[in-house]
């Protein structure tokens, strides 16, 4: 379950808000794999959160960062998983982590939408919402949409790649990683990086 904290905002850096948005599937929860591409789970009984995600999300929470899901659920769209399932394992994944918002677009490529990731709508919502400062905010995704959405948005993309088969990101990442657990680890050693004049910078 979500625990209390006390959080702290970096120095010289407390006029701003920042964000960490985080891709749901494959980030927070596992996905499942079919042919080399990841799936939603499909019920909440079959949501496996993954290791060292919640303890990865209080450090970044402690740090002053809002954490945002952003995800992709076109199932919904093509008539696979209803919009009931979706809200239901987003109730779970509230009650048993510290996020602080969940931003979901139901539709489908066909659709051509501006939530859609890699379009940048989902994000841009969420910084109008909060009044977010993009520049000094994060992305943490498994897919190339989740990178170019970042970039889109002029938000700093890392990448835990799972070598799926599919497209690469039009511009790379600024890391590929492994988890949420050494992106969460990369995310704070750079913010120390930048406000602590004697650490050594990333």
């Amino acid at each position: 379950m979500v625990e209390d904290f006390r959080p702290f905002a970096p120095k010289n850096r407390t006029s701003v808000r920042r964000a960490v948005f985080l891709d749901r599937d494959g980030v927070i929860n596992r996905a499942i794999v079919r042919r080399g591409k990841p799936y939603p789970p499909d019920s909440v009984e079959h949501v496996e959160i993954l290791p060292g995600v919640a303890e990865s999300l209080l450090d970044l929470k402690r740090t002053g960062f809002l954490l945002l899901i952003v995800t992709n659920q076109p199932d919904v769209a093509s008539g696979v998983q209803s919009r009931e399932t979706v809200e239901a394992i987003h109730e779970h994944l509230r009650k048993e982590l510290v996020v602080d918002d969940i931003f979901v677009c139901y539709h489908s490529d066909a659709d051509d939408c501006e939530c859609r990731k890699p379009a940048p709508g989902l994000l841009l919502q969420a910084a109008k919402q909060y009044a977010l400062d993009l520049n000094l905010s994060y992305i943490v995704g498994d897919r190339w949409r989740d990178v170019d959405a970042g970039h889109n948005a002029g938000c700093h993309s890392i990448l835990i790649d799972y070598k799926y088969e599919e497209q690469r990101p039009q511009r790379p990442p600024i890391a590929v990683l492994n988890s949420l657990r050494q992106a969460a680890d990369w995310i704070l050693s750079r913010e120390r990086a930048m406000t602590d004049p004697t650490s050594i910078p990333l």
